[in-house]
């Protein structure tokens, strides 16, 4: 290989290098299986389990109506009752999210029976992407519109440990 040849490799690998945007937001995890989320909106906490034993704790914030169950669309609040986690967003408006089965068929039901839909798009998600909204939830207690919301770095775990299927109990 000639110098030339040598020296455009060698800067073309360098300002590749130079264009990351630091450490990886997808972790790995190696360690016992989540075999179940509970989120207890009373305490503002949200734990991941194995079997029986808690394998990490969590601080959350809520819907900006947090108390009772999440019965139709934009009502603020956030959903109680079991659920399953069955997707995740990489590219979400905030930093990473997990999506809960929010609404189930009766969930669909009763709030058919309003007349009114029942809202969705519920997740575990990081802090907003976008500066004005994450300012604003600096500001403000329970500031989503009904998911959970918790640190970047918590959901950076969070999203490394728990697969979908995963069952998630929200309670009051």
């Amino acid at each position: 290989m000639d110098r030339r040849t040598f020296g455009l490799g060698a800067a073309a690998a360098l300002g590749l290098a130079g264009c990351s945007s630091g450490p990886s937001k997808f972790r790995s995890y190696n360690g016992p299986e989540v075999t179940s989320v509970v989120v207890n909106k009373g305490a503002r906490k949200v734990y991941l389990l194995h079997h029986e034993d808690i394998l990490r704790e969590y601080d959350m914030e809520l819907g900006f109506a947090p108390l009772g169950h999440k019965q139709i669309e934009g009502d603020g609040k956030t959903p109680e009752g079991t659920y399953l986690i069955d997707r995740r967003n990489p590219n979400s408006r905030y930093h990473l999210s997990i999506g809960i089965s929010y609404p189930n068929a009766q969930d669909r039901a009763k709030a058919a029976a309003m007349g009114k839909k029942p809202g969705g798009e519920i997740f575990i998600h990081g802090e907003p992407n976008i500066a004005k909204e994450r300012k604003r939830a600096a500001r403000v207690d329970d500031w989503t519109a009904g998911c959970i919301a918790v640190t970047n770095d918590e959901i950076e775990e969070i999203y490394a440990m728990v697969r979908d299927g995963t069952v998630i109990t929200l309670r009051p």
